[in-house]
């Protein structure tokens, strides 16, 4: 019972915790605040004081996908710490899985701000962020500084000066850099703020990227005596006989695990909100059952010959639950994570089964 009234406590006292620091960060400038969060988080491990922020972790639930064996089925989907600066920090929060990325092979800037919207009444987030990163060299130094030995994947992207034809060449070279630091890899073709680049989610383009990089991935195994999954990101926004055609090609190119969705370019559920204008991706309740929807047709297609990896408007252990019965092997949130905290990986871990 003491243990029991102690993991009440904890867990009281660190919801109590994050609603104040939320109200307070919601207050700030979006990006603003989403580098302070990620500061605080950072302090917090240092202090060794993750426990006031996210309370005892979930507990160990493990699930083997790809091969690989993840202490529970919650990962932190990548665009949170892009850099790979935060990792040690997140993972003290008790993920079962820390992805990083979307990384380029050099910096950029990303799209000039503002270009991070918080729909808070609809608890959503708009983001045209443009895959701002410090760089496929900087993240492969900070990894090799982290302290974490968990499960890491890395998600890996095409500069936007890089054209479309030469995309392989971007996605070869940060494949090559991160292969050995990496649990997995993600190709992600998928953000809607790179231009063009959910074309290459589609047939002979598709094929004519993925065929290169899995005979990459062959050669980097042998080279390094380690095999390390690809993975590929869809969009929620794909028609049904689409992802049919992307399930085929995965199974074709024997493609290790894929993760359903990025962000959608559409607006419904956020029709209300003073941002429904804004150009980017949606993401947070409201792309919850558009991209439930395509995880369960991808699923359905792939029959369990691949992993599929749940993502989108996961708030709660019924949400991912959900994406659980549709196919999910596993599941990752990000918004959900924002506006509910780290709680949230500890509901989903309680009801997964």
């Amino acid at each position: 019972m003491d243990s029991y009234v102690r993991y009440l406590m904890h867990s009281v006292g660190s919801l109590m915790f994050f609603k104040i620091a939320r109200d307070v960060l919601f207050k700030m400038p979006t990006e603003t605040s989403h580098e302070l969060s990620l500061r605080s988080i950072d302090t917090a491990h240092k202090m060794g004081l993750s426990a006031l922020v996210g309370g005892e972790k979930p507990m160990n639930k493990p699930v083997e996908v790809m091969g690989i064996q993840f202490p529970n089925p919650v990962g932190l989907a990548a665009g949170l710490d892009k850099n790979g600066d935060h990792i040690d920090g997140l993972a003290a929060l008790g993920f079962g899985c820390i992805e990083i990325g979307t990384v380029t092979p050099l910096p950029q800037p990303g799209n000039p701000k503002p270009r991070l919207f918080r729909l808070i009444e609809q608890q959503a987030i708009i983001n045209r962020m443009g895959f701002n990163n410090k760089g496929v060299d900087h993240l492969v130094k900070r990894v090799q500084r982290s302290q974490y030995k968990g499960v890491l994947g890395i998600n890996i992207g095409k500069n936007k000066d890089t054209p479309l034809e030469n995309a392989l060449d971007d996605y070869l070279v940060c494949l090559r850099k991160v292969y050995q630091l990496a649990s997995y890899v993600v190709i992600n073709i998928s953000s809607p703020n790179t231009p063009g680049l959910r074309h290459l989610q589609l047939g002979d383009s598709l094929k004519s990227l993925l065929d290169p990089l899995k005979e990459e991935q062959l050669k980097l195994a042998k080279e390094h005596g380690r095999y390390v999954p690809l993975v590929v990101k869809i969009a929620p926004d794909l028609l049904e006989e689409e992802i049919v055609d992307v399930a085929t090609i995965f199974k074709s190119m024997e493609i290790d695990g894929a993760i359903a969705t990025n962000t959608t370019s559409e607006r419904v559920g956020a029709e209300s909100s003073q941002f429904k204008n804004e150009e980017g991706g949606l993401s947070g309740r409201p792309v919850f059952e558009k991209s439930t929807w395509a995880l369960s047709v991808l699923c359905d297609e792939l029959a369990g010959a691949i992993p599929v990896i749940g993502l989108g408007g996961i708030h709660s252990g019924n949400d991912a639950m959900q994406k659980k019965e549709r196919g999910a092997s596993l599941v990752q949130i990000y918004t959900g994570f924002i506006y509910e905290g780290p709680p949230l990986i500890k509901d989903i871990v309680a009801v997964w089964k």
